[in-house]
């Protein structure tokens, strides 16, 4: 019987996850913060992420379904009104939407998913199917990129600030939101990983998990990049240049 490692251990092994394959380090990254992309690779990648972020909601219900602690769900529940929104707070599907209309697109187009990639949604819906199907642990777990997501928002806001004329303060208000909203998040998801994760088995489940998250995350940017970056092969379907802009709807 393998023993597990201590808490301190598993954790590093955690963090070592994130620093070898988080998205920040693809290319279409360098790409977008580094001012290198043209108006429609962005459209294309509000389009995509788009996607992302309007499951990200279902994805947290589809958990919350199937977990019977009232206090585990009490701690989880304000993930969806932070997507969703309220009375109080715009939510960031709202504030991704304001991005969509800043880079000149429709945002009925982009909150109709009609141009997103096959591989986004095969990913995506991957990863709502994930966190049903699978146990508690490795759902949470697999919510743990939100350890390094601070570090790609403030590159974002940076990079996007100095090189693209859309950039302020309105279109960039969902990354700055998720600057104060992702730590609250995963330090509750971390805290709960470490305290479940007490056996080897466990440990290497939870690992797992973060590993197929970030794949989720690194195949959309695969798709984006193979997509709309030279030599582009846009796949049926998808969105081309041209279609769901804000004049479109106008006219």
């Amino acid at each position: 019987m393998n023993t597990p490692a201590t808490r301190e251990a598993f954790e590093a092994r955690l963090r070592r996850i994130g620093a070898e394959r988080y998205h920040d380090l693809h290319p279409f990254h360098g790409l977008l913060h580094g001012g290198q992309c043209s108006p429609d690779q962005v459209r294309a990648w509000v389009i995509n992420r788009y996607y992302y972020q309007s499951r990200i909601p279902m994805k947290d219900a589809a958990f919350l379904s199937r977990v019977e602690d009232p206090a585990l769900r009490r701690a989880w529940r304000s993930r969806i009104e932070d997507h969703d929104g309220s009375e109080d707070n715009e939510g960031g599907i709202a504030r991704w939407l304001r991005l969509a209309v800043a880079v000149g697109l429709d945002p009925d187009y982009v909150a109709s998913c009609a141009g997103v990639l096959p591989a986004t949604r095969f990913a995506v819906d991957a990863y709502v199917r994930f966190v049903l199907e699978r146990s508690l642990l490795e759902a949470v777990a697999s919510s743990l990129t939100e350890l390094f997501a601070p570090k790609i928002h403030a590159e974002r806001i940076e990079g996007l600030l100095r090189n693209y004329a859309f950039a302020d303060d309105s279109s960039l208000s969902y990354f700055r939101k998720r600057l104060t909203e992702a730590p609250k998040d995963v330090a509750f998801g971390l805290a709960w990983v470490l305290d479940h994760a007490d056996t080897a088995d466990r440990q290497d489940a939870a690992a797992n998990a973060l590993i197929f998250k970030t794949d989720v995350l690194w195949s959309q940017l695969d798709a984006l990049h193979s997509a709309y970056v030279a030599p582009a092969r846009i796949p049926p379907g998808a969105w081309r240049p041209g279609e769901g802009l804000a004049l479109a709807r106008a006219s």
